[in-house]
């Protein structure tokens, strides 16, 4: 129940990390190798990268305990999770369009044979009950009802 806010930006105004071996992470929010996101100043402090992997390249990134994290998959081909790189045979890979949730604490892992690139998300757990409905995401069912009300009589926004 916090006011809403907006923050618009241009993709120059994204930092951006280039490792030597060729993966390319966009922080767009959070941190990275000591450089910081564009968006801050969010209560669930998230963590929100744009990541690239060539051919062959490796990503690996700690995620805070008491996190919950997932990757989209939206290019390419990759492996990703607590994986050697010398026992590769036995690991599947996963391919666009799939989300992975990991679990609380984890370190993720990534790597690609050909290329892959993927949205790695993390925030704090809010440990909150959960009621939506279209846009609406609130506690229980009765705040959602109250928004629809107040929508429906120009109260919405305060």
């Amino acid at each position: 129940m916090t006011s809403p806010r907006y923050r618009g930006m241009r993709s120059s105004e994204i930092p951006e990390v280039k490792q030597d071996d060729g993966v390319n992470v966009k922080i767009i929010a959070g941190e990275f190798e000591g450089v910081k996101g564009a968006v801050t100043e969010i209560y669930a402090d998230p963590e929100y990268l744009d990541v690239t992997i060539p051919a062959s390249g490796f990503f690996e990134t700690p995620i805070k305990l008491g996190y919950t994290v997932f990757a989209y998959v939206f290019e390419g081909e990759g492996i990703f999770g607590n994986f050697k790189l010398n026992s590769m045979d036995k690991v599947n890979s996963v391919s666009a369009t799939r989300l992975l949730i990991f679990s609380d604490g984890d370190i993720v892992r990534a790597y690609a044979r050909d290329h892959v690139r993927f949205l790695l998300v993390s925030g704090k757990a809010l440990n909150e009950p959960i009621a939506r409905y279209g846009p609406f995401v609130m506690n229980t069912s009765e705040e959602i009802e109250q928004a629809l009300k107040d929508l429906n009589h120009g109260t919405f926004v305060k």
